[in-house]
């Protein structure tokens, strides 16, 4: 190990760290995106694609130790991993971090009680709650800054699926904090992990495995973590190497200069914490859709009568910055699943309109295929605005046939400045589950979540999240 290269410093400060180094409202923060990361995963566990993709893994995958959530099943813990984060990821409701994005959730919960009970069944011990925080906080902090390492939006920008890409080393070293591994096996772990890590952006026009693709990352992180941990090498300072190492590689073609930041990995470590950058997502869709919400309902409060004449609309025009815009400002198409709903727009810019919110129950089945939905979906253009270099940025205009044209301009969406209160976020939880679980069971998960460092064993929260849930659009 070269301890003052970045995989290095990363390494010996994830070994170090205690958690009395972390202040007390990021560690009362993460504890509460804990719980924001359950509700997704029980309102997910049955979906129809969240069923689809579970019943070929139960067909494929013999029976195991670790918990499906939302099912009476178990499977291996790298199974285990890779469904239940398509749970979390199931229906856009999930967190997301506002420099580098990536879906933090789905990556180490399932990871996280994936490991603790395979260790468990495997003879290792018990695993406190304060130990499982501060495990979790060791991912929300290395996944956002490996992200930085590669300018992080950008990588929308290019097609990557940023948080498929990012998401490995950050679930590797939370597994690895949670086994209390030295940190020349972190190392391991995290080349190990970094060798693993892909996601086509294509994936969000129709594809259900979008829903997936964090699930590549937490399971290949579980897997990079075990394996360390039986002596297996990884490969020993993967952020710095420059042939084939995780940032020359995946910066080749970036178009920066330079193409690659090594130096944002470990900078302000300890001091600045990337927590603080993980947002809630108020609506279900993608994120660099909110902003889009936001201003149309912006004109919706402020016109109230004229923005119901939908047959007076001649055009909608959003305007928005270059991750928003390369991402989400693509032209849909009928017929258009529910994942390619959510990720347009164009799309959600219609929902809005016409139903007046953005959530589950707007992109049901019998929904996608409103006529008036898509006729106001074709009076819509995206269009990136260069001058927009505040990401969340966005305008909208909608010109009207023998009306005035009515146009607002929003800075940052609900949920990103400011961030979603930790009162909002229990009112979200609540509000998700609500209809998906009972009140008792509901109850106590959010009680053994928010005192999460008092609990003797974190399978008593682990096990509440195994058994039928109920399917939320059903």
């Amino acid at each position: 190990m070269d301890p003052e290269g970045p995989t290095g410093k990363l390494c010996n400060w994830v070994h170090s760290l205690t958690l009395m180094d972390i202040p007390s409202d990021v560690r009362t923060r993460a504890k509460y995106l804990l719980l924001d990361g359950i509700a997704c995963a029980l309102i997910g566990a049955h979906l129809p694609w969240s069923e689809k993709a579970a019943n070929a893994i139960f067909e494929m995958e013999p029976p195991g130790d670790s918990a499906v959530f939302g099912w009476d099943r178990k499977l291996g813990p790298l199974s285990a991993a890779l469904l239940n984060s398509s749970f979390i990821q199931g229906f856009e409701l999930d967190d997301w971090h506002s420099e580098a994005p990536l879906h933090s959730n789905s990556i180490l919960l399932p990871a996280l009680f994936a490991a603790v009970e395979h260790l468990s069944n495997v003879g290792g011990p018990v695993i406190d709650g304060a130990s499982f925080l501060l495990a979790y906080l060791v991912g929300l902090e290395v996944g956002p800054r490996v992200g930085n390492g590669l300018y992080g939006t950008h990588m929308l920008s290019m097609g990557w699926h940023s948080g498929a890409v990012f998401g490995p080393p950050a679930s590797s070293t939370a597994v690895c904090k949670l086994m209390n591994l030295p940190a020349s096996l972190i190392e391991d772990a995290i080349g190990i992990a970094c060798t693993q890590a892909c996601g086509l952006m294509s994936a969000q026009y129709e594809s259900e495995v979008k829903r997936m693709q964090h699930g590549f990352a937490a399971r290949n992180g579980l897997f990079a973590a075990l394996m360390a941990r039986s002596g297996y090498v990884g490969i020993k300072k993967v952020f710095e190497r420059p042939y084939g190492g995780y940032l020359s590689t995946f910066g080749q073609g970036s178009g920066q200069d330079p193409p690659y930041l090594p130096d944002e990995i470990t900078k302000e470590l300890g001091s600045k914490w990337q927590t603080y950058g993980v947002r809630v997502k108020p609506y279900a869709a993608m994120a660099g859709t909110h902003c889009t919400v936001d201003c149309i309902r912006k004109l919706q409060e402020e016109h109230p009568e004229q923005m119901k004449d939908f047959e007076s609309i001649t055009s909608i025009r959003i305007e928005m910055a270059e991750a928003a815009y390369h991402h989400g400002g693509w032209k849909p198409t009928r017929p258009l699943t529910a994942t390619g709903a959510q990720m347009s727009n164009a799309y959600v810019a219609a929902t809005q309109l016409v139903h007046g919110q953005v959530l589950a129950a707007q992109f049901r089945h019998d929904k996608l295929e409103l006529d008036l939905v898509w006729d106001l979906v074709n009076k819509t253009t995206c269009h990136h605005n260069t001058e927009f270099t505040q990401k969340a940025m966005q305008r909208a205009t909608v010109t009207f046939r023998d009306k005035p044209t009515l146009t607002t301009l929003v800075d940052a969406p609900r949920g990103v400045y400011p961030p979603l209160t930790n009162e909002e976020i229990v009112g979200k939880w609540r509000s998700l589950t609500r209809d998906v679980i009972d009140d008792g069971r509901r109850l106590e998960i959010e009680r053994l979540c928010l005192g999460l460092e008092d609990i003797k064993d974190v399978m008593e929260l682990g096990r509440l999240m195994h058994g039928i849930t109920k399917n939320p659009i059903a």
